[in-house]
């Protein structure tokens, strides 16, 4: 089952081309393929921005630099976040790392992704359907949702 996906607020096309204008300032030359950008919205509306810092080895993802900035900035709750690749290549979807942070640390957000519909945003709980929640207090803590192979 899909999960629900919203039509874009303005907010959220706001956020969308504010990530866009990270990305297309930043990327890194001729080779700058894997440039990402993000955007989050905190409770209070701010926008916070990241771009990955990619290496071959490795590299944060744009999408945690955005969370890092944000919470630099005294922002703790967030609304939203969107990624977005650099040459035009528009909305990107969190990587598996990236869903996992956001559902720890900040379970209530919605997360803008792309889909065959277009674009929409999607809670974050809805693209971890099976995921272990985890507290920096209390480690892995359950399963949310029915574990694979259950009834």
């Amino acid at each position: 089952m899909r999960p629900p996906m919203h039509e874009l607020t303005a907010a959220d096309r706001e956020l969308v081309e504010f990530a866009a204008r990270i990305v297309e300032a930043n990327t890194d030359g001729e080779n700058g393929i894997h440039t990402i950008g993000a955007a989050v919205r905190a409770a209070d509306g701010t926008m916070h921005g990241g771009i990955n810092v990619y290496h071959f080895t490795g590299g944060p993802c744009a999408e945690l630099v955005a969370l890092g900035t944000a919470r630099a900035s005294g922002a703790r709750e967030l609304s939203a976040i969107v990624a977005v690749g650099n040459a035009g290549r528009g909305v990107i979807g969190p990587c598996g790392r990236d869903r996992q942070v956001l559902f720890d640390y900040h379970p209530g957000i919605r997360v803008i992704v792309p889909s065959a519909q277009g674009v929409g945003s999607v809670a974050i709980r809805d693209l971890m359907p099976f995921a272990t929640a985890w507290s920096p207090d209390e480690g892995a803590v359950a399963f949310r949702g029915d574990p694979p192979g259950g009834s």
